[in-house]
């Protein structure tokens, strides 16, 4: 018989000590492993890789000057371990090492906000998916990032600002067609409009659509 496979392992990097403890349980009572909770992200890397993570849920505010020293440890690991998913689990949208994390690697990476996960099932759903190589992001921070691109974002109809949001979220074609109470057929027009409008190269795969909107925003703003 084939062995079940082995439970996630998630390092969590969260300074909020009920918070940390609170996502510890959640985890746990979700089934997946703890490889590790820590109060900073000093030497993520290696603790990451010590414990064997999959995937690293990280804030972005640390100590010790609570800025920005989770984001940037999460673009450290994304250099050393691009095998590991990387989940930033904030109270806030930074917009420039947003783009900056997710053009980095070929996916498994999320930004979620605090305030906005909703459930257990949503948090298990995000680990599950970035540790498959997936890309998952809030509608705001997807929001922000469209924002950011100037003109070329502008030439899009309402419509396609729409399904180029929906794309961003790593949705498929028949989600964004639920969401917006359209046929997938209409879905398909406006993403191969997309991509003429953006000067980017269509792909039938989720990830390489989001990752290469992604980069068209980074390389624009």
């Amino acid at each position: 018989m084939t062995s079940p496979p082995r439970p996630l392992r998630v390092a969590l990097f969260e300074d909020s000590l009920l918070l940390r403890e609170g996502l510890i349980r959640l985890l746990d009572e979700a089934g997946l492993t703890s490889a590790g909770a820590y109060g900073d992200a000093v030497d993520i890397v290696a603790r990451v890789r010590e414990n064997a993570a999959d995937v690293v849920i990280v804030d972005v505010r640390m100590p010790p000057t609570f800025r920005d020293e989770g984001v940037r440890a999460a673009l450290e690991v994304r250099a050393a371990l691009p095998h590991v998913g990387v989940l930033v689990l904030s109270q806030y949208v930074e917009g420039v090492y947003a783009r900056e994390l997710l053009g980095a690697g070929e996916g498994g990476v999320g930004y979620l906000l605090k305030d906005r996960v909703a459930s257990l099932d949503e948090l298990t759903d995000a680990v599950q998916r970035i540790s498959a190589g997936g890309t998952v992001l809030d509608p705001l921070v997807v929001q922000q990032l469209v924002l950011a691109g100037p003109d070329p974002v502008a030439m899009l109809t309402p419509r396609e600002r729409d399904v180029l949001a929906a794309m961003a979220e790593g949705r498929s074609n028949g989600s964004i067609a639920q969401a917006l109470f359209i046929g997938v057929g209409a879905v398909e027009k406006n993403i191969s409009a997309i991509f003429t409008k953006l000067g980017l190269e269509d792909s039938g795969n989720d990830h390489r659509r989001v990752r290469a909107v992604l980069a068209y925003l980074q390389r624009t703003a």
